[in-house]
Parts: C-alpha cells; structure tokens; sequence
C-alpha cells in the first residue's frame, strides 16, 4: 500500500512540532499508519512550503490513499500556503484517490468542494472533544464503524466547517462542532474526515498543549501555565503508563482514547476500505 501524508503545517510550526514531539506532523502521522499496516509506503508532501514539489495528477494516481494532516493554518485567510493546500485537494478529489483527513484535513476538503469554514463560534474545542454522537448516517457508515454511541477523542481546534457542500453528509457531532465526521463526495473523488484527532496518542497532544501554556491560560481554560504543565505531564505519565487508573479517572478519559487501536479506529476504518477496494472510488 501506497500513501501521500500531507502536511499541512508551515516549516516553522513542523520545527516546533518536531523540538516538542520528536516528529513532524507528517512523519507522526505516517508512524501510525505503519503501525497499522506495517508494509505501507508513506511519502510525505509539503504543500504549506513555497518550494514544495507537489504531485500532479498522474502523480496522485499513483498513490492508494491521500491522508491530510492538522494545521495551524486557517483555511479563510486567503494566503498562498492556504491556496496551494486548497488547490492540492481539488486534484486529489480530481484524481479519484481515497482520502481522509484530521481536522484541518476535513477544513481543506470541506472548502476545496464548494463548503465553508469559519471560527467556532463557541470558541477553542481543546485536549479533548467530548461526548461525539453518530448521527443516524454515521451509526451505519465504515468510517465509524466500532464506535460506541457515544465517545472522546483528542483535538485541539478553533474553526468548524460551516457548511458542508453538496454531496456531503455529516457522520458525527457534538456540543461544540456540528461536523465532527463528514463523508464528502466530489469529483471523482471521496473524501472522509474528522474534526478530531484519532492520530493523536497522549504525548503528541501534551507536546501540542505544552506549547500552547499562554494561550490556553489567557483563554480561561487553566489559572496559569504552571497549571497548564500539571495537565501536560498527566498525559505523558498516563501515555506511559496505562495502570494508572486515578489519572484516567481524573481527566475521564476511559478505552475510547487510551487504547491505541480505538483511538486510531477512523484511520484503521479507511485504510481498511482502501485496501478492500470497493466504495472509496467511483
């Protein structure tokens, strides 16, 4: 199996993922697809960079599946990073090649098929996005398939996709975003994607929080930074070590986000439909 990572982080927000994490979003997001499929090929594409090579059309035929990662970027801001990152997924819907996304990644597809997205009106959904419903569509469709009725999963976002476009249907959602899941048909191309981050383990999203310490304290959601690297090392003590039951207690995190394969289940889903073949392509 054949993969496109697309990162869609700019190299400044890459180094910075990488001095807290270890890894780029990219090359994160990639581990865990070879976790799940051991013998997959990942190449990672740079779309965010002005000198990116990016692939053309027959160059994206030639993958079996386009995964898009998160971002820092906002798809509103009409800025060339942004633009590029637009323009890439329209050939990819062009292409008829499977795609997913994680949260920037459903933003993109979103837009790139005629949707909008703008600010969450209700504000930054972060750590964790609570209690996520399938709607009906969603209870029968592959790409929440295991979920139970009710779940969490880590995310860290500020925008929402508004308006899906046409040919689109919203596959999960909670008190803070109407599209949490959404299956987008374009084009050639399907796309399926997610508000949140079923790619993030524990120690990725303490990184991500851990540099976000002022931010997060100023918005109200911590006293001070200080209490903002209590959080943080909760995560990490937690990721490393899954028997201690008084953090997941605390923090009411239960198997949905602590056990990798659940955690991971959307991105297992569609790798899975695209290694069988059938309804991911037109």
């Amino acid at each position: 199996m054949r993969l496109l990572i697309v990162d869609g982080y700019p190299e400044d927000a890459r180094e910075r993922h990488r001095a807290g994490f270890g890894l780029t979003p990219g090359e994160a997001y990639a581990a865990v697809v070879k976790r799940i499929v051991p013998a997959a090929a990942c190449d990672i594409a740079l779309p965010a960079d002005a000198d990116a090579q990016l692939p053309s059309g027959a160059g994206l035929s030639s993958y079996d599946a386009v995964i898009l990662t998160g971002s820092p970027l906002h798809v509103y801001h009409d800025e060339a990073p942004v633009r590029r990152q637009i323009e890439l997924m329209r050939a990819v819907y062009d292409s008829g090649v499977p795609s997913f996304g994680s949260c920037w990644g459903l933003q993109v597809a979103a837009v790139a098929a005629g949707g909008t997205v703008t600010p969450n009106p209700l504000g930054r959904e972060v750590g964790f996005a609570r209690r996520i419903t399938p709607s009906e569509a969603g209870r029968g469709h592959a790409l929440l398939a295991g979920r139970p009725g009710a779940f969490d999963a880590p995310c860290v976002h500020l925008d929402v996709v508004a308006s899906l476009p046409a040919n689109a249907i919203v596959l999960a959602s909670n008190g803070m975003a109407g599209v949490q899941a959404a299956e987008i048909r374009h084009g050639r191309g399907v796309f399926w994607g997610v508000q949140y981050h079923p790619e993030f383990s524990l120690t990725e999203l303490a990184a991500i929080m851990a540099r976000m310490a002022e931010p997060l304290a100023d918005e109200g959601f911590f006293r001070d930074p200080a209490e903002v690297a209590g959080y943080v090392e909760d995560l990490r003590t937690l990721d490393a070590d899954r028997s201690r039951r008084d953090l997941a207690w605390r923090h009411g995190l239960d198997e949905q986000v602590l056990e990798e394969a659940l955690r991971t289940l959307e991105i297992r889903n569609f790798v899975a439909r695209c290694l069988g073949g059938d309804t991911m392509r037109h």
